[in-house]
């Protein structure tokens, strides 16, 4: 029987519950209730299910990939624009997908090349640092201000800028809905890249504050811990929630942490189902809107 401890104050219903670990971790009442843990391999479906649910809701969608190219070639079903770009039903509207390197652009054009044409969707692929090409599509002013929007950022390690982000949750107008983040932050190799960094810009870009240098001696939980406030304190987020990536079936190691940073107060809950069911066949849209009316029906 796994242990339980009481909740600590939060801002939301989602935010008070219990992260359930497997049995070698200690439960953290700082993170939402996690059945099923999900593993590397499951990462990219954790982030296709969850647009998979919001866009039955919405039914319309922006979706911007920074680093958009698979990381492991050789394994399709780990690659995230794919698995969206391809979830049925088709109801993302506009895709942006973004790749620093060539080789990575020319597998993203063959995956544009491999779709059906969808009436009003489009896929736009830029070549070049994130940190850059991104503002020239901010700027353009293509991405409506009525459309949920959300942004995936898995970065090898420091890839992406704060000031990257900034733009991104400055971008909706007040009273709207930012864009969502889905920050992936590499912690099972993160004190080995801190130690490794020679060219010192690499950490002021990516942490943006004058407190850069203390990163080294700081452990990943803290380091964690701190993103996730200034996702609130600093971006202006609703919520932020870090849900954990783990290496493999039956590991305790967390090579990840997705943080998830969001305005509406619906996507927590959605974000910790889609979670617990990453892995799950998928639910039939009828059978998912049926349950999300009842849901709503008791409260």
């Amino acid at each position: 029987m796994r242990r339980r401890t009481r909740p600590a104050e939060a801002d939301h219903p989602a935010e008070r519950l219990l992260f359930e670990l497997p049995p070698r971790l200690p439960e953290d009442p700082k993170f939402p209730r996690l059945r099923h843990p999900v593993w590397t391999e499951h990462k990219a479906n954790l982030i296709a299910r969850y647009l998979y649910y919001f866009v039955l809701i919405t039914k319309h969608g922006t979706y911007i990939d920074g680093f958009a190219g698979p990381q492991r070639p050789e394994n399709p079903e780990m690659w995230s624009a794919r698995l969206v770009l391809e979830s049925e039903p088709r109801r993302l509207r506009h895709f942006y997908l973004f790749d620093k390197s060539a080789d990575q652009i020319a597998l993203l054009e063959a995956l544009r090349a491999s779709q059906p044409k969808v009436p009003g969707r489009t896929i736009q692929i830029s070549e070049g640092d994130f940190n850059t090409t991104v503002r020239q599509l901010l700027r353009s002013g293509k991405i409506k201000q009525t459309e949920a929007a959300f942004c995936l950022l898995d970065q090898r390690t420091f890839q992406c800028h704060w000031r990257t982000l900034a733009r991104l949750a400055e971008y909706k107008r007040k009273g709207r809905p930012k864009i969502e983040l889905f920050y992936f932050l590499a912690v099972s190799w993160l004190p080995r890249a801190l130690s490794g960094v020679r060219d010192n810009r690499l950490l002021k870009n990516w942490w943006d504050r004058k407190d850069w240098k203390q990163l080294k001696e700081w452990s990943t939980d803290k380091i964690r811990d701190e993103l996730v406030t200034r996702f609130k304190n600093e971006l202006g987020y609703k919520y932020a929630l870090p849900y954990p990536i783990f290496e493999a079936v039956g590991s305790a190691n967390i090579i990840y942490y997705m943080i998830h940073a969001t305005d509406h107060d619906e996507a927590p809950k959605l974000m910790t189902r889609a979670y617990n069911k990453a892995i799950q066949p998928r639910e039939t849209p009828e059978q998912f809107l049926m349950g999300f009316a009842r849901r709503d029906a008791k409260t």
